[in-house]
């Protein structure tokens, strides 16, 4: 038997490569993944990520952050799930025959799955809603037949209708004060069943509010252990992860579950009502926290830190619309605990350092949300089956248009291409050279252009100058005195436009907006048709939204929409 805990160590293995080196030079396999092989990717999924995307258009789930991330995952399947809120293993099948035995051996019930879950009290051993077995040392065998009734699922004792569910749950010790840990072992795999049958024996998980549940800061049910038939050898396999209890400190969480501490000190760490903290966005810059919010800043005293990472300081932003009426010095971060911060000091994003600094005004020189589209650039990979540049990136030109510190640019040139840097502002592009020199990379050899982008790039066209790329992420709103107002909701498509004239064909464009009013639907309309305008075709296309650590939620939509064309 091959056993592996979460660290991803192996005692053993029945299958073939489970330590694999990254499939790009400087950029890590992510945490969150417990071992793989030719045909299994087995993963630790934190609470709070689904499984899939829900729809086209809203946050990507694990299988599709994945998927999309490594071009030796680009054939990943789905053949086990985990409702969002629960954490845990997750298998995904890689290959045609891991597909077709694990499909087998999950709807034959030839699964051994293992989950952990807390409650207030203990769990009765009669319910109206399912039959209800004593079985030996204690456990309880739970069957019902549960189907769905608005956004939850319902049991029955008896099976009038819905699907057969399953599962034996066992004490398994005891955790805060008041609290019992049970196993539970489901035989089949029905959504919210453990949820259900918890409910159905009278204690809902802790957290879980939509059956009942104590408050708590989050649903407290982990996938903690699976086992089944390896698909290749056919050998018996193993995995596991440390169970996890409320107070015990940091929890596994999307954070850790996608970044490295040691590659990565500048992220998103809470995100607004997504976080449970509505108008609240935190995130951690190097040694130090800044919180944006649009009223006071919250008490943070009890909350983990990732990493276990301990601030020097904490500094506030109000977040507000009328920063262009508002003078610089009004609209920076100010202190409100701890040491200053230095006036210029680098955060390290996926091993490439970028300047930044909380006294340059309402930004501070670097777009979070934009790291997995930067990692694009690095890795050469859009998407599965999307190169960015087929024959690589050595010697490809890139234009990135409202460059801003030229973070873009950085990443094209460490992948080896030729950036050419576009922005209305000297002080930006002065920046986005110093950001180049930190990472050993010779501002020189590269184009920094001040001025108007729709003047710049007209003027380009008539050069004949033309790119492999073109990057396109504008403000949501712009004035020059060349161009006039730019409005990121009325105007994008004439930016795509001009665009054009500048990208060779089956070249790449990358356009986004974070503008709130422009629905991604309608973005990637906008982008398409003034494609077309210019007698030119779409050979490709691919979507993305934001990245992890700024969670799609009801409570908290999607604000980045980006998507990546290849254009004939």
């Amino acid at each position: 038997m091959s056993r592996l805990d979460s660290t991803g160590g192996s005692e053993g293995g029945a299958g073939s490569g489970t330590d694999r080196p990254p499939a790009v030079p400087g950029l890590s396999t992510p945490p969150c993944v417990v071992h793989e092989d030719d045909d299994l990717l087995v993963v630790h999924k934190p609470a709070g990520w689904n499984t899939h995307a829900p729809s086209p258009h809203a946050g990507e789930g694990i299988y599709e952050w994945l998927r999309h991330r490594e071009p030796r995952w680009a054939t990943l399947a789905i053949v086990h799930r985990l409702d969002k809120e629960t954490s845990g293993l997750l298998v995904f099948g890689k290959s045609t025959r891991a597909n077709r035995s694990l499909t087998e051996q999950f709807s034959g019930r030839a699964v051994d799955k293992r989950y952990l879950l807390h409650v207030r009290g203990a769990l009765r051993g009669t319910s109206p809603t399912a039959r209800v077995e004593a079985l030996p040392e204690g456990r309880i065998r739970v069957t019902s037949w549960i189907h769905r009734d608005g956004d939850a699922y319902v049991g029955r004792a008896m099976g009038i209708a819905g699907e057969e569910a399953v599962t034996e749950f066992g004490p398994a010790g005891s955790g805060p004060e008041g609290v019992s840990v049970w196993e539970a072992r489901p035989s089949t795999g029905r959504t919210h069943q453990i949820r259900v049958h918890a409910a159905a024996l009278g204690q809902p998980i802790l957290g879980d509010a939509l059956y009942g549940g104590s408050p708590a800061e989050r649903v407290w049910l982990q996938s903690v252990g699976i086992r089944f038939l390896h698909p290749g050898s056919g050998e018996p396999v193993e995995f596991g992860v440390p169970g996890e209890s409320p107070g015990d400190g940091e929890p596994w969480s999307i954070v850790r579950a996608i970044l490295r501490d040691a590659e990565t000190d500048a992220f998103r760490w809470l995100h607004g009502a997504s976080a449970g903290l509505p108008g609240v966005h935190v995130e951690r810059l190097q040694r130090h926290l800044l919180v944006q919010t649009v009223g006071d800043v919250p008490d943070l005293s009890g909350r983990p830190r990732p990493f276990g990472f301990v601030e020097d300081g904490v500094y506030a932003k109000r977040l507000r619309r009328d920063v262009r009426q508002t003078a610089v010095v009004e609209t920076c971060p100010t202190l409100v605990s701890g040491v200053a911060a230095p006036e210029r000091f680098a955060v390290r994003e996926n091993g490439v350092r970028y300047e930044v600094s909380f006294g340059e005004g309402y930004s501070y020189g670097l777009f979070l949300d934009q790291r997995d589209n930067r990692r694009r650039l690095l890795a050469n990979q859009v998407a599965a089956g999307f190169p960015l540049f087929p024959q690589g990136a050595a010697g490809r030109e890139v234009l990135n248009c409202f460059a801003y510190t030229c973070a873009f640019s950085v990443c094209a040139a460490r992948a080896g291409a030729r950036a050419t840097s576009l922005d209305l502002s000297r002080k930006y592009l002065d920046w986005g050279r110093r950001n180049f020199a930190l990472n050993g990379l010779d501002p020189s050899d590269h184009d920094f252009i001040f001025g108007d982008c729709f003047d710049w790039m007209r003027r380009l066209a008539k050069k004949g100058r033309r790119f492999d790329a073109v990057l396109l992420d504008p403000p949501t709103f712009s004035r020059s005195r060349e161009h006039g107002d730019f409005r990121a909701e009325t105007d994008y498509g004439d930016l795509v436009r001009a665009a054009m004239a500048l990208l060779v064909p089956g070249g790449v464009l990358f356009a986004s907006t974070n503008a709130a009013r422009v629905a991604p639907e309608g973005f990637v309309a906008t982008v398409s048709a003034a494609v077309a305008a210019e007698g030119r075709g779409v050979l490709s296309q691919h979507y993305v939204p934001q990245p992890p650590d700024f969670p799609v939620s009801r409570a908290e939509p999607a604000h980045l929409k980006t998507v990546w064309t290849r254009v004939s």
